[in-house]
Formats: structure tokens, sequence, C-alpha cells
């Protein structure tokens, strides 16, 4: 699969949380600039089976191509969802819906963007967390777990998260590890990355978290050298809902969210703008939007 030469751009958003009805209009209201856009959706796009085809239906038939990669929202199966599939059934579910919109997936193979910044290798992943980041004087994921609890600050991925088959999330979290990177090293190897995960795929994006120690359910230590290893060109997540550029070893590294209405509310960029990915765009900040 290639990307269309043309005028268009590899344009990238997330966590659009559509349960919300003002995020609903900011998806209702996104729209190409060129026929030849492509766009990666670095997850959380609903809660339920439902929103999630809703916003996805209606992206992959404004977009040339749409590239989604799932958040922990998605994997949620809430009491409120007629879909109960739980783990890796709902996960698998998921794919499938998004095959029948054409729309790529982590399971499916990585297409190339041939146009404006290109050709790049576009990698959607899906690889979880693993509770390695943890808060200093915590040594092991239960320590840190407990500690979560005690303060109060606890991700709902507790409650409605679940891994089945797997015995937890982080084993569920090494296996994904293991299959991405296999996967991701037998990519050709003439053409740089771009990898797209809802979580990021170091750990100093979280640094600046309100609660540290909700860092915990945002990634794991495995993929810390990905973005060099596997010849990243950028990379794209969300997650965090503080939207902004960074760079790491070289490396732009792109938030991409839009978050809940409390939170873009308060911000001076409108929200649900697009961030363009390549064509690489001039002067971008090094640090927060």
């Amino acid at each position: 699969m290639a990307g269309a030469g043309g005028d268009g751009s590899l344009l990238a958003i997330s966590d659009l949380h559509v349960r919300h009805a003002d995020n609903r209009a900011i998806v209702e209201g996104l729209r190409t600039e060129s026929p030849d856009d492509w766009l990666l959706v670095a997850g959380d796009v609903g809660d339920t089976v439902e929103q999630i085809e809703w916003a996805l239906r209606l992206l992959a038939g404004r977009f040339a191509k749409v590239v989604w990669s799932p958040g922990n929202h998605e994997l949620w199966t809430p009491p409120t969802d007629p879909v109960t599939l739980r783990g890796v059934a709902r996960y698998a579910h998921l794919v499938e819906l998004c095959r029948g919109l054409g729309i790529v997936t982590p399971e499916d193979p990585y297409p190339a963007w041939e146009g404006r910044g290109g050709p790049v290798t576009v990698a959607p992943l899906f690889l979880l967390y693993d509770h390695s980041w943890r808060p200093e004087g915590f040594d092991t994921p239960e320590a840190a777990l407990a500690e979560a609890y005690r303060t109060g600050v606890v991700c709902t991925d507790e409650y409605l998260l679940h891994p089945d088959p797997y015995e937890s999330r982080s084993a569920w979290c090494a296996a994904r590890v293991a299959e991405t990177a296999r996967r991701l090293a037998e990519r050709d190897p003439a053409l740089p990355t771009v990898l797209v995960n809802h979580w990021p795929l170091v750990r100093e994006p979280t640094r600046v978290l309100r609660y540290p120690i909700f860092a915990q359910w945002c990634g794991t230590e495995a993929t810390a050298d990905w973005h060099v290893r596997f010849d990243a060109a950028a990379m794209v997540y969300g997650h965090l809902h503080i939207p902004r550029t960074t760079w790491y070893d070289g490396v732009r590294f792109e938030e991409v969210s839009v978050g809940y209405p409390r939170e873009w509310r308060r911000r001076s960029a409108p929200p649900g703008e697009l961030r363009r990915i390549l064509p690489e765009p001039d002067g971008v900040p090094p640090s927060a939007w």
C-alpha cells in the first residue's frame, strides 16, 4: 500500500473522546485540505463500539487513508456498551470494524507514505503499558500500584480494561512488544518510519504530569530506544492530553490529543486542529504548543 504524491500531507490527531458532545462536534468539523491527505488517529476515539464506529466511519469518508492505533478507552468494556467483548476479543472486533471501513490497523501491513516529506513507512502500533514507569522509591509494580490506590490516583483501566486471555495487562503488553518489535525489524530498512502509538515510547513526556504516579499507565521501558532503533522520522502519540512537540535523540515526538472539553477550553489554541507530521512544518517549537 502506498500513498500518492500530489499536495497531500500526513496529518495526526488523537484522544477525540466523542462521548462528549462538544468533542463530537469537533470531529464533525474535521476536514482535509487536500484529497491526498492521510490521517493518523492515535487512539481514544470513544468508549463504546458505537462511538468508535461513528467517528472512524466519518473520518474514513473524508481522508484518502486513515491509520488507527487503539488507545485504552477503545479497549474498555463499559457496562453501558451492548458489545460485551473483553481484552483480545474486543481488540480483534475493532480491527475487523476498521478493516471494513478501509482503515489501516496495527494488524495490517505497514503502508508507505510517498507524498510530500516521504517516502516513509507508517507503522501503527498497539503496545499497552507494564507499570515499569514507576516513581522513585517504588521498586515493584505492586508497590507503585498500592501507592496509587492510597493516593486515589488510579487509572479507570483498572476497572474496565480487561486483559483476557492474558493474566494481566503487563503480560499482554509484553506479548505486544515482542510481536511488534519483530514486525518492525522486518520492515523495509531503506525507509525511515513514522511510529504511531497511543502511549509515548519514552518516559520523558510523562515528567510534566500533574500526578507523576499516573505514568505507570502510560508506557513501558521496553520501547525506550525504539525511536532510534527503528529509524523514526517522527513519533506520534496521545494519552497524556498535553499536546506539544518535543525532541528526543533528534527525533520529533508529537503529542496530538484533543482531550476532554474541560481541558481544551483552557487552552489558547482552538481544539481539533490537525497536526502536520509530514512534510515537517517549518519552525516547529522545541517544547510546548
